[in-house]
């Protein structure tokens, strides 16, 4: 009876997680919504698989269609990636920096429910709004949104207009951490850790915040010259009135080709700080690697306009765009190259953690060499808006992103529960995925290649593209699968997962010194650094990093 009335109620315990400022408990929030979120998202491509599966299918209408693909693009971009990403830095750059809690909570807290707000503003659509078909419906104008499909006369009702604000709320909770984890690198660092001896996933959301800060604005400007449009009468994208749908293309392209990296460079800092430990080997080549990182934000935010080869550029600006879609390959080539070196004659270990980071490296490898044959703008003529373009979008932030979201999962769950998931099942999830991924996507390189193009709802039977459609619908059964796998993972990791320790996988970096799960304000003492690997340096006092760095 005592032990019951000392017991936290629920309520209580769902108040305490409601106005909390913590750090640890506000990025698990970001990556729990981000999770469910991606469960809808893949409900929704599921649907449009089973859609394309035959020819003349009619499966769902052609309205639901285009729901189905502007929620699916808009929910994985803006409210799957962006969550978990943020909520993986939010958890992890105060432990690795050897701080306390971020330099601002409050702001951290009022970040996060923003974001939230924005995702179910545009699930709420469904109840709110009137679409372009006229029924209560949800956004249908792609997760792009290009002019003049958003105007008044093609896109009636207030469906879009739920599209604009949960952008724009989302926006703000995004610009709101990149300023927080921007102050904490530069101002909560503990003594001894000069900018040269932050871990790389510092570095690269380092890279990312300032990223988010600059390409944010641009879709916020079109987002609100959008809404003047349709409440207003503005006419900034309305070419009968002297406006232009260029423009809105300009816009969103100028913030859509920079978020590939906002969304892929986390991916990049969490393979950075994996594959070393399960090599066990130091990174190789830590500089270059800093170097290549703010190199790929740089460059990357001058090259959107290769997603408009075709709208008729002059040819010295379509030259300028392919030369710098093709420079941005060569800083991440260095950054594949220094992986490869950091595992060759390593000590690999095959964790789970270590083969999704494995897997990732092959995928990106295929999404890079894609991505060069797309920079060339008379092939990019030929393919732009066929299906090898969405192949090659989905190798990148699925095979690039997704695939070290799962093996980030895997290897800080143990930090965040203390307990550790099941490697055999772990194994299953993986197995199962990487077949299921390139079973979905590789096929649709070859129907993009023959002619079929994105965005279509059905295709006539006899023109090539059922094989290839079939396998790709097969794909979806093998990766659902793997989910299941999962989930079920982490449910009976939860429950009666093998406890984990302060550091199951022997690794360097400060958020493993602590207890797992870490205490409320992270270190009783705040550490002091002497290199790159402070744990190595106090499990190995004989052989210090420091002495080499």
């Amino acid at each position: 009876m005592h032990r019951d009335a000392d017991r936290p109620s629920v309520l209580a315990i769902l108040h305490d997680w409601v106005v909390t400022v913590d750090h640890k408990r506000l990025g698990l929030m970001y990556i729990a919504s981000g999770l469910v979120f991606f469960l809808v998202a893949g409900s929704e491509a599921a649907i449009m698989r089973i859609q394309l599966a035959l020819p003349n299918n009619h499966f769902v209408s052609p309205q639901v269609f285009n729901r189905m693909m502007t929620l699916h693009g808009t929910t994985m971009v803006f409210f799957v990636g962006m969550p978990i990403l943020l909520g993986f830095a939010n958890y992890l750059v105060p432990l690795m920096v050897g701080a306390r809690d971020m330099a601002f909570p409050r702001l951290n807290a009022f970040s996060f429910w923003m974001s939230l707000f924005g995702a179910c503003l545009l699930y709420f659509s469904f109840l709110g709004a009137e679409g372009l078909y006229g029924g209560g419906t949800a956004p249908d104008v792609g997760w792009f949104a290009y002019a003049p499909l958003t105007a008044r006369a093609f896109s009636r009702g207030n469906s879009t207009d739920y599209w604009t604000l949960s952008l724009l709320v989302s926006g703000i909770g995004s610009i709101g951490t990149a300023v927080n984890l921007l102050a904490t690198t530069l101002c909560l660092r503990c003594p001894g850790m000069t900018l040269g001896k932050m871990p790389l996933f510092v570095w690269l959301n380092f890279v990312v915040a300032c990223m988010i800060l600059i390409v944010i604005s641009p879709l916020t400007a079109a987002q609100i010259m959008l809404t003047l449009d349709r409440f207003l009468g503005a006419h900034f994208f309305d070419t009968q009135a002297g406006g232009s749908a260029v423009l809105w293309q300009h816009f969103f392209w100028i913030f859509g080709h920079p978020e590939v990296y906002v969304l892929i460079l986390p991916g990049f800092a969490f393979a950075s700080e994996i594959i070393p430990v399960f090599s066990r080997k130091v990174i190789f080549g830590y500089p270059f690697m800093v170097a290549a990182s703010v190199s790929i934000g740089f460059i990357s935010l001058g090259v959107w306009a290769h997603h408009m080869f075709t709208v008729g550029m002059t040819p010295a600006g379509n030259t300028f765009f392919a030369v710098s879609t093709m420079i941005v390959g060569v800083p991440t080539g260095i950054k594949v190259f220094n992986w490869l070196a950091t595992i060759w004659g390593g000590k690999i270990r095959f964790a789970t953690p270590m083969l999704f980071c494995i897997g990732f490296l092959f995928q990106f490898l295929c999404a890079g060499l894609t991505g060069i044959m797309l920079s060339v703008a008379p092939f990019d003529w030929q393919l732009s808006d066929s299906y090898f373009v969405v192949a090659h979008f989905h190798y990148v932030l699925i095979g690039g992103l997704l695939f070290t979201i799962f093996g980030a999962i895997y290897y800080w769950f143990p930090k965040a529960t203390g307990r550790r998931l099941d490697e055999t099942l772990g194994r299953w999830h993986f197995w199962l995925f990487v077949v299921g991924f390139n079973l979905t996507f590789a096929p649709l390189h070859f129907a993009g290649m023959i002619g079929m193009p994105r965005r279509i709802y059905t295709y006539q039977p006899g023109r090539g593209f059922e094989l290839w459609n079939q396998l790709a619908s097969a794909g979806v059964v093998f990766q659902a699968a793997a989910i299941v796998f999962f989930l079920w993972n982490v449910v009976r990791s939860l429950v009666r997962g093998a406890p984990a320790g302060a550091d199951p996988w022997d690794a360097w970096t400060l958020e493993w010194s602590t207890s797992s799960p870490p205490p409320p304000y992270n270190f009783e003492t705040l550490p002091v650094v002497r290199s790159r690997r402070p744990l190595w340096d106090l499990k190995h006092p004989d052989d210090p990093d420091w002495r080499y760095e």
